[in-house]
């Protein structure tokens, strides 16, 4: 990762009032993020491959979501942790439990008899903020 164009980048965003974030798709180790953390307002994790909504959640997102928590606080950051990719109400309590501070859940929601009884119960999964989104 080129940290010099991203901490550019990331002081570009904020100077305009916005959030600077990155995204890591799954492949994507934390440790790149190590001298870039402190710049940046959100990691996104992809816990899927990116392009297409319904993918199975790959289960070593929670042990990445451990350590870039870790990560975080080890650096001083106020970074949050946004989980996008196969978040059920099950993957969902673990990640929080992991740090994860928003989750996002498409398919899960919008493929359910009642996306809107599902999201009442969801309200349930502590410290985390939803973020229902169309694919």
């Amino acid at each position: 990762m080129r940290e010099i164009g991203i901490i550019a980048t990331a002081c570009t965003v904020r100077a305009k009032r916005m959030k600077a974030a990155v995204t890591l798709n799954p492949a994507t180790p934390v440790g790149c993020l190590e001298e870039i953390v402190a710049d940046l307002d959100m990691v996104l994790l992809m816990s899927v491959n990116p392009g297409f909504g319904g993918q199975k959640f790959i289960e070593r997102t929670v042990e990445k979501t451990r350590k870039l928590k870790k990560l975080i606080a080890d650096s001083g950051s106020h970074a949050e942790i946004e989980i996008d990719g196969g978040v059920n109400l099950e993957t969902g309590r673990r990640l929080v439990e992991a740090g994860a501070d928003i989750l996002v859940a498409g398919s899960y929601v919008f493929g359910a008899e009642d996306p809107e009884a599902l999201s009442v119960t969801a309200a349930f999964i502590p410290a985390a903020r939803m973020a229902w989104t169309v694919r």
